[in-house]
């Protein structure tokens, strides 16, 4: 006979602010915590060393629900575990984190649509009122993005780029992607995101189809699992058309709404730098089978935008 599995002390107490008096358990297993009052929350504990991720992540949620309430799991808390909420010694220090659970499935036609709006005219219209960056660091799957704050959307994506390549250097294989690659701080960020006249808006970061899907229940677009950070709008486009499963209607909907940045000419090779970010990071997360699209990345910039 098995024995339901009690839930910690910090993820109780959390969820209690929220629903004072409401009896816990899990739900249909972990990390689903069902509440006596109906409500369902979203709970994980780290390991000591994922505090910042979960503080970053945290970060990203709080700020996205501001800009655009519901279409992101609203953050119930996030902390770290001490003395007095702690089951075990061993669990002071570890980070908690409890938010709203959502029912998803795959993103719909119809979510599709939704969602490229919202993002044009919700998420992507609020404006970060001290620079490019972001107040904490984020975290691109693993990858820490050191984030902070920089006057220019060019020194911002220049030193995003940067601290990839800096993961990447010392490992012999990859000399000649971190070579051409900055090249592409040096010569290709400047001339295509230099003259760009932007406002420093909320991005998720992360915006490809496995962290994108609709609410059973409503039927309504929602998004997770962000590392955000104030940029150019575009640069949140760039993973979803990597890797597929966003629809066309989302792209179409999204411009139909806020159009491509001048000069328009440069929109797809603005695309291409973006997602070079992504190619370089999954090659950081995962080794060299990216890293051959990494440099064709990179190989079509320095091609398109010679000396």
């Amino acid at each position: 006979m098995s024995v339901a599995k009690q839930v910690p002390r910090a993820i109780a107490l959390a969820i209690k602010k929220d629903q004072p008096g409401a009896t816990l358990s899990y739900g249909s297993g972990q990390p689903r915590v069902k509440s006596s009052s109906g409500k369902s929350y979203y709970t994980k504990i780290g390991s000591h060393d994922e505090v910042e991720q979960y503080i970053g992540e945290a970060e990203s949620l709080k700020a996205m629900h501001f800009a655009a309430p519901g279409l992101v799991p609203r953050l119930v808390d996030c902390g770290i575990i001490g003395e007095s909420n702690a089951d075990a010694p061993l669990d002071v220090g570890k980070p908690y984190f409890v938010a709203e659970y959502r029912d998803i499935g795959s993103l719909t036609d119809a979510a599709a649509k939704t969602l490229g709006k919202r993002l044009a005219t919700e998420l992507h219209e609020y404006k970060s009122t001290e620079g490019f960056g972001f107040h904490v660091p984020t975290y691109c799957g693993r990858t820490r993005q050191a984030n902070g704050w920089y006057p220019t959307w060019e020194e911002c994506y220049s030193a995003l780029i940067g601290g990839l390549l800096d993961q990447l250097k010392g490992k012999r294989r990859y000399v000649e992607l971190c070579s051409k690659g900055e090249l592409v701080r040096k010569r290709i960020i400047p001339t295509l995101l230099g003259k760009l006249v932007i406002q420093p808006v909320l991005l998720h970061g992360d915006l490809w189809s496995g962290n994108i899907g609709t609410d059973r229940k409503t039927g309504e677009p929602v998004i997770f699992d962000p590392s955000s950070y104030f940029g150019h709008n575009e640069a949140d486009l760039a993973i979803g058309r990597m890797f597929g499963g966003i629809p066309k209607s989302f792209f179409i909907t999204y411009h139909k709404y806020l159009p491509k940045s001048e000069p328009e000419d440069q929109y797809e090779l603005r695309g291409e730098l973006y997602e070079l970010y992504h190619y370089l990071n999954h090659t950081v997360l995962f080794g060299s089978s990216y890293a051959s699209s990494a440099m064709a990345k990179i190989n079509t910039l320095l091609n398109a935008i010679p000396e």
